[in-house]
């Protein structure tokens, strides 16, 4: 794994990255207490989200990505304590733009799946 994007991520609340190569990755987490957006535990979709979008970064695995756009379905609550992986493959490629497709799942179950829109850019974002 030789990761080259987004090296500076708090790995505890966007996930660690156990698989990056050739146009995909895999990001596993286990969800946390200061995750919760309430008393029953149910996980800030926020956290769900950043997830994948980290797994989208790192299956485009260039230092100058970013995200230009996402459409995403939200499927399954996730509860703080819980386990969750993101799986991301690049889908097309177009000149700077890059499709992202990534599936968040607790175990078999599907949570969360979303295609992001990433941009591959000359100079840093901010440069």
């Amino acid at each position: 794994m030789n990761i080259i994007t987004h090296q500076l991520i708090d790995n505890e609340l966007c996930g660690k990255p156990v698989m990056v190569e050739n146009g995909k990755s895999q990001v596993e987490y286990t969800t946390t207490s200061r995750m919760a957006a309430d008393e029953s535990g149910l996980v800030h979709g926020g956290f769900i989200f950043g997830l994948a979008d980290y797994a989208a970064m790192l299956a485009v695995n260039h230092p100058n990505v970013v995200l230009g756009g996402a459409d995403v379905k939200f499927l399954k609550p996730v509860k703080a304590g819980e386990s969750v992986h993101a799986l991301a493959s690049v889908e097309s490629v177009s000149g700077k733009k890059q499709m992202v497709s990534v599936t968040v799942s607790r175990g078999e179950e599907v949570v969360f799946k979303g295609d992001f829109a990433c941009f591959v850019l000359e100079k840093h974002v901010l440069g």
